[in-house]
C-alpha cells in the first residue's frame, strides 16, 4: 500500500516559459524550487505523479547530523535551521521537532566508533553526547534492559514525511512558482549548446535552467543524452503502527530495530539498511562500481525478485519526446513490501519495546532508495551540458539535508555564496561517470 501522503492542489496551467524548471517533486526538488521562487526567481516544479509521493514519503523522517559522512555534515547543520524556518515562512506546520535522536549498543566496536565521530563532531560544533550504561538504561527505560552505552544527540529531529514536500510545495506557490502535478518531464531540448526547454507531457516549457531531482529515475533520464550516471536502487520494507504505546523515546535506533514517533501518535518501525536488492538493466551495467558497497552491507540485504525490473525507473531503453514514458506508465514507484522483513521488523520491534504488543499494524509499505557509489549524492552542473544541474543519488539521506541541498541548489543557480561547499557533491568525481560533452537534441 502507499505511504500515507498529505495530497495538494497544484498550478492548473503550464507556463510557456519559466527562468527555471526543476524536474522532480520529491524533498530535495521542492527545496530547490522553494528557494528560488522566494529570490523571485519565476520557477516551474513538475511532478510526473503527486508531490513528495515516492521515497520522500517512505523513510524514517529523521534530520540528522549524527554518524553524517563528513562531507555531508555541513549541509545537515544547514538544514535543521531550515527545517527550524518552514513552519514560520510557510504559515503550516511540517511536523518538525528538534526531539533528540537516541542510539544505543552493546556493541563495543560500534560505540568506539560513535565515540571517535563525537570527537570529530565536536570540531565541527555538533554537539553529541556518549552514554554511560546507566544513562543509556535510563534513556532507554521503555526496552526495559541494561545496555553498554549509547549516544544522545539532543539537537537533531524529526520531520513528518506525509506533510513536508507537499506543504514546501504550497510554499513554492505562496512565494509566486507553480507546481504541477501529474504532468512528467519526457526530455529535455538544447540550443546553441545548452538548455533551451524541457518537453513535458503536457507541452514545452522554455527555459535555460534546468534543475532534475528526479530520484531513483535519473539515471534513466541521462541515459537518453547517453549521459552516464552510475546510480543503483534498492527495495526498503517498513511499517507503521497505530497510535497508543506510550513512555517510547521519540525516535530510537539499535542494531535490531528503528523506531520514529509520527505525527498521529503512531510509530514508523524499520531495520536498519534492511533491503531487497532487485536485479534491474541499470543495475547490471553499474555493477562493478556497487559491489564495494554491497559486500559491505551484505547482512542486510539479500536479492530481490523482478519488482524493480517491471518498475521501469532503472531501464536502459530509449524513449521518444512525442510518446509515452515509463514515467507516464508508473507515476509513483509503489513497489510492493517484502512480507519478511515486515514480518521481521515487527517482531524486532515488540521484542524491543513491550509497548508496541498492544497496539496494531496501521500500514506496511516499501520505497526504492537511490544511492551513488560512494554514498554522497551527485549535485552540480553538468559539465557537457551547461543549465542542466542534477541533483540525485542521496543515498537515503536526501529528506534530512534536503533544505541544505535546495538552498545549495538556489545559491547556484542565482550566483549567491553557496550555503556549503558544492565541491565535494559534484557529479564528475564519480568513478565510471561520463557528464563530458553530449551532441545535440
Amino acid at each position: 500500500m502507499p505511504a500515507p501522503l498529505f495530497e495538494i492542489e497544484t498550478s492548473p496551467a503550464l507556463p510557456e516559459s519559466a527562468d527555471v524548471v526543476v524536474i522532480g517533486g520529491g524533498i530535495v526538488g521542492t527545496c530547490a524550487a522553494y528557494y528560488l521562487a522566494r529570490r523571485g526567481v519565476k520557477v516551474a516544479l513538475i511532478e510526473k505523479g503527486r508531490i513528495g509521493a515516492e521515497q520522500s514519503s517512505r523513510n524514517w523522517g529523521w534530520c540528522r547530523q549524527q554518524n553524517r559522512d563528513a562531507r555531508e555534515l555541513p549541509m545537515a547543520t544547514e538544514s535543521l535551521t531550515l527545517w527550524d524556518r518552514f513552519a514560520g515562512e510557510i504559515g503550516q506546520d511540517l511536523g518538525f521537532r528538534r526531539c533528540g535522536l537516541l542510539y544505543l549498543s552493546d556493541d563495543d566496536a560500534q560505540l568506539a566508533s560513535w565515540a571517535k565521530w563525537r570527537d570529530f563532531a565536536r570540531g565541527e560544533g555538533v554537539v553529541t553526547n556518549m552514554l554511560s550504561p546507566e544513562e543509556a538504561a535510563n534513556r532507554g527505560s521503555a526496552t526495559g534492559k541494561r545496555w553498554k552505552g549509547g549516544v544522545f544527540s539532543p539537537t537533531d529531529g524529526t520531520a513528518d514525511p506525509a506533510r513536508a514536500a507537499p506543504v514546501i510545495a504550497r510554499g513554492i506557490l505562496k512565494a509566486g512558482g507553480t507546481v504541477h502535478q501529474f504532468c512528467a518531464a519526457r526530455g529535455i531540448e538544447t540550443a546553441g549548446g545548452r538548455v533551451s526547454g524541457v518537453v513535458t507531457e503536457k507541452g514545452t516549457i522554455r527555459t535555460a535552467t534546468v534543475i532534475h531531482a528526479g530520484g531513483a529515475w535519473a539515471s534513466s533520464f541521462l541515459n537518453q543524452y547517453g549521459i552516464r550516471f552510475p546510480q543503483s536502487s534498492v527495495r526498503s520494507s517498513i511499517l507503521s503502527v497505530a497510535p497508543g504505546a506510550t513512555g517510547l523515546p521519540d525516535a530510537l535506533h539499535t542494531a535490531a530495530v528503528s523506531v520514529t514517533r509520527r505525527s498521529d501518535g503512531g510509530y514508523t518501525l524499520a531495520i536498519s539498511g534492511g533491503a531487497r536488492v532487485d536485479p534491474t538493466p541499470q543495475q547490471l551495467r553499474f555493477a562493478r562500481q556497487f559491489v564495494p558497497m554491497f559486500l559491505r552491507r551484505w547482512r542486510n540485504l539479500a536479492i530481490g525478485g523482478l519488482d524493480g525490473w517491471k518498475a521501469g525507473h532503472e531501464t536502459l531503453a530509449r524513449w521518444k519526446l512525442d510518446a509515452p514514458t515509463p514515467m507516464e506508465a508508473n507515476r509513483i514507484l509503489d513497489p510492493r513490501p517484502d512480507p519478511r522483513q515486515i514480518a521481521e521488523t515487527h517482531k524486532r520491534a515488540q521484542r524491543l519495546l513491550p509497548a508496541l504488543k498492544a497496539v496494531p499494524v496501521a500500514a506496511r509499505w516499501a520505497g526504492y532508495i537511490d544511492s551513488t557509489p560512494d554514498g554522497v549524492p551527485a549535485i552540480g552542473e553538468l559539465t557537457g551540458l551547461p543549465g542542466f544541474i542534477l541533483a540525485a543519488g542521496f543515498s537515503g539521506h536526501g529528506f534530512g539535508i534536503g533544505p541544505g541541498a535546495g538552498h545549495m541548489i538556489a545559491d547556484i543557480v542565482t550566483g549567491a555564496k553557496p550555503i556549503v561547499d558544492p565541491a565535494p557533491y559534484r557529479p564528475e568525481r564519480l568513478e565510471g561517470s561520463a557528464f563530458g560533452k553530449v551532441a545535440e537534441f
